[in-house]
């Protein structure tokens, strides 16, 4: 009996180290470099057949892809892939975040093929070569089809994507599968995306959108020996109506591990799902060693001072930040402002990992904070518009069993979007979450005078909500009046430069408060 073992990493973003690069010299549970140790012990101890998969994002995400990005270091990022020993590829949305000048200059130089079926050129051919791969292993073909999810017109400036179409992942799979099916002894299906439904009773547990199409993947086409996911950072390992499926968080947290037993006739007869976690390994030395230099450079460029805050911007409980306003929060709407010129700002505080600013600021704190290759995109829009948008960012709260103010599970489950809940500057509002959602914002003004529906605004807000990403569909890309397309980060660098002393405010423009005239 042959088996088969898949290993598999997705949403990588650039963590080879076990660092978040917060500090120096950390040994954190995740990263590339423990994945490789994972992997490497996995072939020592087996005899099977191993497949290594990497299922995308692995181009965009931490402070070293970033720093690599900015210097068009694309043959170190592939350097780094190719170290790891890869069999193929896929490519995850983010990949298209630097430009897809940097991410074809990328994939020139891996060692492996990067597959993807459902994102074609302007010639209407795969867009990095090939649709999928069929890898030939101790006598058995196994084939490897790629696809990503769909939803990037919905993230990326459309200039960055002109010319590309991006297909159903659900309908390419059925187009393919069947053939491979006829071509290889295995198939497996490598896709950038997660589930829409409960894993259980396929029960929707988001929009259906398209960005996720797994379930319907994984029950609706027939042949699929093996199911390699990822998008949503969930950490998963089950197999789904008999077919093995794993999703191995993010940042290298986990390697997905699927094993296939096959009959003499070459069929799949057994399967298991299962995950490794990487805090149970040490980063691999010869990795560590070899791109210390990148390392090094990396956390010397993160140590630059930019700038010195007057006043208190650092960040200790997240949720009174989403509640309360605060004085990092401000800063971000004073740079948006002073980049575009819009006198209305909206953002978010990414994650719950933020520690704001100290006195003296630094790169590190920066990119540590604000964590998203974004770019601005001042819209014009009406009053309606904007109080649809603070409607849904309310939607954010709920109360609990004991009447506190809470996050909503609809923000939590699946998948963490506390970047899909804006603060605006610019404007003052109410949000009382004791009141239904979609009636919870009121007293919405702007330089002191109520904002009427029909009334005509410019907002600036990064280019991921203006073309209605985390399903703002208030907001597209024909509103869209002016575009800077500098970085965030470099934006806030700028800034700093230019307000070498900045006085930390302590007004905010916003409240959330319950219970008050619910009567």
């Amino acid at each position: 009996m042959d088996k088969i073992t898949i290993l598999s990493t997705s949403d990588t973003h650039g963590y080879l180290y076990p660092t978040d690069f917060r500090a120096v010299n950390q040994d954190l549970p995740f990263g590339l470099s423990k994945a490789v140790t994972a992997m490497k012990e996995e072939q020592r101890q087996s005899d099977e057949t191993l497949v290594l998969i990497d299922n995308g994002d692995f181009l965009q995400g931490s402070p070293m892809s970033y720093y690599l990005s900015k210097k068009k270091e694309s043959k170190q990022v592939a350097d780094i892939m190719n170290a790891v020993g890869y069999d193929v590829g896929v490519l995850g949305n983010h990949e298209f975040n630097y430009g897809v000048e940097y991410l074809l200059d990328t994939v020139e130089q891996l060692n492996y093929p990067i597959v993807c079926a459902n994102i074609l050129n302007e010639n209407n051919e795969p867009l990095t070569g090939q649709a999928y791969v069929i890898l030939e292993k101790n006598g058995l073909k196994i084939a490897v089809l790629g696809l990503t999810t769909p939803y990037i017109p919905n993230w990326e400036q459309p200039e960055t994507i002109k010319g590309l179409t991006f297909l159903s992942a659900l309908e390419t799979a059925k187009h393919y599968v069947p053939k491979l099916k006829e071509e290889a002894d295995v198939v497996i299906v490598s896709y950038h995306g997660g589930f829409e439904k409960d894993l259980q009773t396929g029960t929707p547990t988001e929009n259906l959108t398209g960005e996720n199409e797994g379930y319907d993947i994984v029950t609706q086409v027939e042949g699929i020996d093996a199911f390699v996911t990822g998008h949503q950072h969930r950490v998963i390992a089950e197999k789904i109506k008999g077919t093995p499926v794993t999703q191995p968080g993010d940042k290298a947290k986990h390697v997905g591990k699927i094993t296939l037993c096959l009959s003499d006739d070459k069929k799949v007869t057994d399967s298991s799902a299962e995950l490794l976690t990487m805090a149970d390994y040490d980063a691999d030395k010869d990795i560590v060693e070899t791109f210390k230099p990148v390392l090094d450079t990396v956390e010397d460029w993160l140590d630059q001072p930019l700038g010195h805050i007057d006043g208190d911007m650092t960040i200790t409980d997240p949720m009174s930040v989403r509640i309360n306003g605060h004085a990092y929060i401000e800063f971000i709407q004073d740079v948006q402002m002073d980049a575009t010129g819009a006198d209305i700002s909206g953002t978010a505080l990414f994650d719950n990992d933020s520690k704001g600013f100290q006195s003296d600021v630094t790169m590190r704190d920066i990119v540590t904070n604000y964590i998203y290759p974004n770019t601005l995109a001042v819209l014009t829009v009406s009053g309606q518009d904007l109080k649809d948008a603070l409607e849904q960012s309310a939607e954010y709260f709920a109360l609990n069993e004991d009447d506190e103010i809470v996050v909503s599970d609809k923000f939590l489950y699946p998948k963490t979007e506390h970047y899909n809940y804006d603060m605006y500057s610019g404007i003052d509002y109410k949000i009382n979450v004791s009141y239904p959602v979609g009636e919870r914002v009121s007293e919405l003004s702007y330089k002191g005078k109520p904002i009427k529906m029909d009334d005509s605004l410019d907002i600036v807000i990064n280019q991921y909500r203006a073309v209605g990403g985390g399903n703002y569909a208030m907001f597209d890309a024909s509103k869209i009046i002016k575009e800077v397309t500098v970085d965030m980060t470099e934006l806030i660098s700028n800034f700093l430069q230019t307000h070498p002393n900045y006085q930390a405010k302590t007004t905010f423009h916003f409240k959330v408060e319950k219970n008050k005239n619910t009567d």
